[in-house]
């Protein structure tokens, strides 16, 4: 049988290990940050990536473990504005919107002010019982933050000339979007709650084989129109699907009253 100083060490060590996670998460983002700020924007868009690998891990890590703790939620946090926030910021002032001035100033500060906004209150919910589990409200800073640098890497399929002409506005236009998309009151999938893989684990395995494939084959192009998909998702089903499914919902109280 374990001695207690045995069992406490062991304890101690799992206890660290999602905050190894996060602590990876947080370098790949400081990484970012100089190789942005050195113009080598291609690794700082990998590294965005690879801190948000990480990012999704230490949470998975925690819950597994049983881990979760205060301290870890606000060392996440801290980790996630620096990756998300900070870095493509200076990625994308650096790449495009130092050409707009003191509106590309503006854009760049915006993602950082209100990736903290967004970060804030997700920690203030998160202690709340009555927020879901479903859904995040407000777009997670680490979407913004791949969604930037998939942008980048999705340029590359366009013709020159068209992109010389767009991709500058579009950047200055997608930078807005997602500071105001972060702060808002519009629903994502949290994807925390797997229900349906849990109902039909053989097809859910197919899926993630295939999807698996299609993204292999061209990583960027699909990883893009993929984060675009979700980007788009919350406006849809804030304000289509959900107001549908209330009127659904009053239709038979009305015909009791």
């Amino acid at each position: 049988m374990e001695d207690k100083p045995t069992q406490s060490r062991a304890r101690r060590s799992v206890y660290i290990l999602p905050n190894l996670f996060t602590t990876a998460s947080l370098f790949a983002g400081f990484m970012g940050l100089l190789w942005a700020i050195e113009g080598r924007f291609d690794m700082t868009a990998m590294a965005i990536l690879v801190s948000c690998l990480f990012d999704g891990l230490d949470g998975k890590v925690a819950r597994l473990t049983g881990t979760s703790s205060d301290f870890g939620v606000q060392f996440d946090s801290l980790a996630d504005l620096v990756a998300f926030g900070v870095t493509p910021a200076i990625m994308v002032y650096q790449w495009q919107l130092s050409r707009f001035g003191r509106l590309g100033i503006l854009a760049a500060f915006m993602l950082v002010a209100c990736g903290a906004l967004r970060l804030a209150r997700f920690n203030v919910m998160s202690g709340k019982t009555i927020t879901s589990k479903k859904f995040f409200i407000g777009l997670p800073i680490p979407a913004a933050g791949c969604m930037i640098s998939l942008f980048f890497m999705f340029e590359r399929y366009l013709p020159d000339a068209f992109a010389a002409a767009v991709v500058p506005r579009a950047c200055l236009i997608l930078v807005y979007t997602l500071s105001f998309l972060m702060v808002s009151r519009v629903r994502y999938a949290s994807f925390k709650e797997f229900g349906l893989v849990k109902a039909h684990p053989f097809s859910a395995m197919v899926t993630a084989m295939l999807l698996f494939v299609v993204v292999a084959s061209e990583p960027w192009l699909i990883g893009f129109l993929l984060f675009t998909a979700y980007l788009v998702s919350g406006p849809i089903y804030t304000f289509f699907v959900l107001p549908r499914r209330a009127s659904k919902l009053r239709e038979p109280l009305q015909e009791l009253s």
